[in-house]
């Protein structure tokens, strides 16, 4: 992936992923050509032919079916030479469609973009109906577990206490505040009057999570769930410390890339941010599933030749406060470079949109502090990771 390079990285902001969130009103395909109208704007791309567009979304029925990011191009005006294509790989599914782009770059020698959108207030998470959230007969079959029972099985498993949780979660919102209020998010483009990212939430403490009750304790033993956990790990019990407060709260958003060959880049006139230096997609135990995150980091570092230490920054999505406690502690990660502003927990995880949203955090941070190098990881469903390393010229 050498010779591919990150020209620009855009995203929304997030709205609160309900009924009363600002971005509610937006239909998902107007979201998604949010960002990809801006890139249009910024660099001529109406005019420019595109090897390929890939973007990534979780839930893609109602509003988001029929390949929502082709037709995203179309609302955003690029022309109908542009391909575009739709992919699902759960939470892992922006990262992934940046690594599908850069392969169709690379192909064609030219420039691509990747993105995704979730609009969680008008297609809420699983109103797809498919096996994994609604066939329970497979899901017994298949060994599958929600995934909120399983961080809180990682969680039984690495001994992370309810109280380190919601001390995450609660300095997860103290960073996002902070960094929205500083200007960090450098990448974003205002939709239907929302300039700044609504989901975090002021005055949250550590204090005030204590008193929110674990989320999924009940679901653990009335499905017989947490045997099942406790029969797969020869755990003697399931600890359930997650609730609303300490997982990734449900958001709207969007995000775009453009990215290409270096000789595309420069044919073009157009300057890259960063190139992509190596991008690892697998998958690990669906029972425990959550934890690929470290697995797709490690193999990313072995493909670029570098070791955690030369990683400036890493953004992980922060798929419930455990599983980011045992990215940090797995990949030996000190907490002054993992999610310097904050995750998912306080700006929300806009699912099909967050991998290719957290490229644009990573940019931005990145040249605030003259830094060279970021690592993006998320996790998802049935055991899926994805990451990706970029760098700063020197």
């Amino acid at each position: 992936m050498s010779d591919i390079v990150i020209i620009d990285a855009l995203r929304t902001p997030r709205g609160r992923g309900n009924a009363k969130g600002a971005l509610a009103g937006v239909k998902p395909v107007d979201l998604l050509a949010a960002p990809l109208s801006a890139l249009a704007e910024r660099h001529d791309l109406r005019g420019r032919a595109l090897a390929d567009a890939v973007f990534g979304c979780v839930t893609q029925t109602a509003e988001q079916g029929a390949n929502i990011g082709k037709l995203g191009l179309i609302a955003a005006g690029y022309g109908d030479s542009v391909p575009g294509l739709t992919i699902n790989r759960y939470c892992a599914s922006g990262l992934s469609a940046l690594g599908l782009a850069a392969l169709r770059a690379g192909a064609e020698n030219g420039l691509a973009i990747a993105g995704g959108v979730e609009s969680m207030s008008r297609v809420p998470m699983a109103s797809d109906k498919g096996p994994l959230t609604h066939d329970f007969s497979f899901q017994k079959a298949a060994g599958l577990i929600p995934i909120g029972i399983s961080a809180d099985a990682v969680a039984t498993v690495e001994g992370f206490s309810r109280a380190e949780c919601d001390a995450f979660a609660a300095e997860s919102q103290a960073r996002a505040i902070a960094a929205r209020e500083s200007g960090a998010f450098a990448s974003l483009v205002p939709v239907a009057g929302l300039a700044q990212d609504e989901t975090p939430r002021a005055g949250t403490s550590a204090e005030s999570l204590s008193a929110l009750s674990p989320a999924f304790a009940e679901m653990g033993e009335k499905y017989g769930l947490d045997a099942a956990i406790m029969a797969h790990t020869g755990l003697q019990r399931v600890d359930h410390v997650h609730h609303a407060g300490n997982s990734p709260a449900m958001a709207d958003g969007a995000s775009a890339v453009l990215l290409g060959t270096a000789e595309a880049a420069s044919r073009t006139g157009l300057k890259p941010r960063a190139r992509l230096l190596a991008v690892a997609e697998l998958s690990v135990d669906r029972v425990l599933a959550l934890t690929g995150s470290v697995d797709a980091a490690r193999a990313a570092l072995a493909k670029a030749g570098l070791t955690p230490e030369d990683i400036d920054l890493y953004e992980v999505n922060e798929s419930f406060a455990a599983l980011a406690l045992h990215f940090a502690r797995h990949m030996g990660v000190p907490q002054d470079r993992l999610n310097v502003n904050g995750g998912a927990i306080a700006l929300g995880h806009a699912m099909g949109s967050t991998g290719t949203a957290l490229i644009g955090t990573a940019l931005d941070e990145l040249e605030r502090r003259g830094a060279r190098r970021a690592l993006i990881a998320a996790c998802g469903a049935a055991g899926l990771a994805s990451a990706v390393i970029v760098e700063r010229p020197a």
